[in-house]
């Protein structure tokens, strides 16, 4: 069965830098599409990034356009993300789906806490 293991989340202060990773294994992961998603405490899952299967595609909240980029590694089956310029409200746990697009799919990581100081 398909499982996704994200790793690489931390403490940083705003304006800093992470870059999150998330290997899939039981699976074919070039045939998947691939996203993260975060929750806030008290918060529901939002969408945060996307990628096709392909990598052609890539797609983002817009609340980190410009400071977050999606990126795969088929190779490795890994999905990245690297956050740059960090906010406080962007403190969430992250979780890596895998199985459709912009919206999600049926597979989780366990997630990845990321908090952001000010």
């Amino acid at each position: 069965q398909v499982q996704l293991v994200e790793s690489g989340g931390g403490l940083v202060q705003a304006g800093g830098s992470l870059r999150l990773a998330c290997t899939l294994s039981g699976g074919t992961f070039s045939s998947y599409h691939m996203g993260w998603f975060r929750q806030a405490p008290g918060k529901d899952r939002e969408f945060v990034a996307a990628i096709s299967w392909s990598g052609d595609s890539t797609f983002y909240a817009d609340s980190v356009k410009g400071r977050f980029a999606i990126s795969r590694e088929n190779a490795k089956s890994t999905v990245y993300l690297q956050m740059n310029s960090l906010k406080p409200e962007d403190t969430a746990v992250y979780y890596c789906n895998a199985g459709a697009l912009r919206r999600p799919g049926p597979y989780w990581g366990q997630g990845t806490q990321v908090t952001v100081s000010s």
